[in-house]
Formats: structure tokens, sequence, C-alpha cells
């Protein structure tokens, strides 16, 4: 959390490992967290209250996404600790209700999917992996999947969207790099932070278009950028 530009660090109860993956503009957090037993489980903290969400029946969970109306983004998990450790994983793509309900979907011809984020709106954008262990970008809005794949490329992931239904994300070309990209009104663009080689990774937009997200320099060491519009 932070307050006045101090940052000071958190983690659920009896966390061993925490990753936020969230922040609304009220400052709700949510997350994924592994246990003692290397079990994750999904987590909310908001006004210094931790509540946890589990998947029903699921042997992992992790929370990726909210709205400002608490619906909640997330995925469940074949693997207890949804892949932290290195084990392979077969996840499912889910949003909670704000009342707590659950939904689990795949698009079409997915083996595993995960939820990236859920807008005002109740869009959800994230990736599936096909049968061909191909890996696409999706939309899922109002009971209708579309498929994201940035043309060309070998692998597209759709990392975040905003109210107005920007998405952003990351894909690899044929000669194995991967960029970031912007889908806005049906057009794609491609780009790299400067001082990027080899990769980035756009993680999330905000309603004003302003775009977050990771890259590599030519040392192999890692950054966070911004993007204006």
């Amino acid at each position: 959390m932070t307050k006045h530009g101090v940052a000071a660090s958190f983690d659920p109860p009896g966390s061993t490992l925490t990753t936020p993956n969230f922040i609304s503009p009220q400052g709700t957090i949510v997350g994924g967290y592994n246990d003692a037993g290397g079990v994750s489980h999904g987590f909310v903290l908001d006004g210094g209250q931790y509540t946890i969400v589990n998947f029903p029946g699921a042997n992992g969970t992790t929370l990726s996404g909210i709205n400002p109306s608490g619906e909640m983004s997330g995925f469940s998990c074949s693997d207890p600790a949804c892949g932290t450790t290195g084990n392979a994983t077969t996840n499912h793509s889910f949003v909670v209700s704000k009342h707590g309900g659950f939904t689990s979907f795949d698009p079409p011809g997915a083996v595993s999917s995960q939820a990236s984020t859920v807008n005002p709106s109740g869009a959800v954008v994230g990736a599936y992996t096909d049968s061909g262990a191909v890996t696409h970008g999706y939309l899922y809005y109002h009971g209708t999947f579309t498929t994201i794949d940035f043309p060309g490329a070998v692998f597209t992931f759709a990392g975040g969207n905003n109210p107005s239904g920007a998405i952003v994300g990351a894909y690899t070309d044929t000669a194995g790099v991967t960029h970031s990209f912007l889908l806005n009104n049906g057009t794609f663009t491609s780009f790299d932070p400067p001082g990027a080689v080899g990769f980035s990774d756009a993680s999330g937009i905000n309603p004003g278009g302003v775009i977050v997200g990771i890259y590599f320099d030519s040392a192999v060491k890692e950054h966070g950028f911004i993007r204006t519009p």
C-alpha cells in the first residue's frame, strides 16, 4: 500500500508468495497468494481487510481483475500453486459477480485459459491455448467470444482493457521477438518502449489510454514503462 509517496509491503495472512494483479480506482487490490502448503488462493484487499476467494472445487485459484461494481475476473488451476513454482497447469477462466456467484468459461477450442481483466461494462479479456499449443488472446462480452490474434503472430496474449474497449497485450513474431500491442476500434498498433530488446509486454490501459507494461533491455534487465496517447 502507498500513502503520500511512501511504499509499504503487504501479504495476506499465511502467505509465502504474494502476487497483486490489479488495483481499482477505489484502491481495492486483487491477486493471488500461496500458503505454506503451496496452494494458491485469490485475495481481495479492501480497506485494510483481506477476503480470500477460492473457486469451488479447484486445486488453486488466482484473481486477476476487478471493476468498479465489484465484479472480478480470475482463473482456477489444476496445479495447486497455479504454476508459480514451475509446475504445468491447466487453467479455466471465471468471473465472480458482485454478489459472489462464480461463472466459469473457456473460449471455443481452448484446452486452457485465463482471464486477465474485466472492465466496467463486464467485458473480459484474457488468453487461451488451443489443442495445437498455440496461445491466442480473447474478448468475452455478453456471452460472445472473439479471438484476438495479432496479424502474423505465433503467440498473442490480451492483458488489459479499458472502459472504451481498447485492449492491450503482447504478441510474439515469427523471429521469436515479443512486442506490445494496442487494439483500438479494430486496428492493431505494435510498439516497444525505447531500449527494449527482444521483449515488451503491455499489461494495462486506463480510461485515458495511458498504457503500462514491462520490457527487457540489452542486458536482459526488466523495466516498467508508461506510454501516453
